[in-house]
């Protein structure tokens, strides 16, 4: 999936390790002007829903548990910031090679000029990012995101980051949950004498594995999502550029 030179892929390899492994925001702003996109960071924000998803998986993944909001509560909370930046990543790398693809770019942009006056793209913010009723857009747009879903089938690209990163960051933090799980006293309000009762026991070595393989496929599956949108946004950004 490279679309850089060597010297540059290496450089650009660096900083995304030194972003998602240290932290570094200013990674991000460096990566912008590498690839020309700085101007375009206002469309490069994706929309961090994976945490939410995986708090709400979670709460059904532990049904049989009563303290399963606590615990989905404190997972969100551990890996937010974990996901955050990892959710970032994924998303420039979509904009990014739906960005520099002048093949689709090139079919977008002569499907666009059937469609849209000449005069009205100097002026336009979005093309068709979000939605669009005109069928060979749709087409486009489904042939690419079926491109993506054979190309990650065949080289893991997606996956194998995603399960690079959670190997060394998230794992951790999973298995170090129960120490961030507070046993509380909860009321049974079902007793006539409203009797103090213990939340379950902590979590052992096999629910916290089920959790961390839980959590691996929900932010899998959100990425790739993400992916495929930032991808679409980068490739109508592009074509909206070339009547700037």
């Amino acid at each position: 999936m490279a679309i850089v030179d060597n010297d540059i892929s290496i450089i650009y390899d660096g900083l995304i390790k030194k972003f998602l492994y240290k932290s570094d925001i200013n990674c991000i702003h460096i990566l912008l002007n590498l690839f020309d996109l700085e101007e375009d960071i206002t469309n490069i924000c994706p929309k961090y829903i994976t945490t939410n998803n995986l708090k709400k998986r979670m709460s059904r993944f532990l049904k049989e548990r009563k303290d399963k909001h606590l615990i989905s509560l404190s997972l969100g909370s551990l890996l937010h910031e974990d996901i955050s930046r990892l959710e970032l990543f994924i998303y420039l790398e979509g904009y990014k090679q739906g960005y520099y693809n002048n093949y689709w770019a090139n079919r977008l942009e002569k499907t666009t000029l059937v469609n849209i006056k000449l005069e009205d793209l100097y002026t336009m913010k979005h093309l068709y990012h979000f939605e669009t009723n005109l069928e060979e857009v749709k087409k486009i747009k489904s042939k690419i995101f079926k491109g993506i879903d054979q190309l990650e089938s065949r080289d893991d690209y997606i996956y194998s980051s995603i399960l690079e990163y959670s190997t060394s960051i998230i794992k951790l933090k999973v298995f170090n949950l129960n120490k961030f799980l507070n046993k509380q006293l909860t009321i049974d309000y079902n007793s006539a004498s409203s009797n103090f009762i213990e939340d379950e026991d902590l979590l052992d070595i096999k629910e916290l594995n089920d959790i961390y393989n839980e959590t691996v496929k929900v932010i899998f599956n959100n990425s790739v999502k993400l992916y495929k949108d930032a991808y679409w946004y980068g490739l109508n950004d592009r074509v909206l550029k070339r009547y700037k």
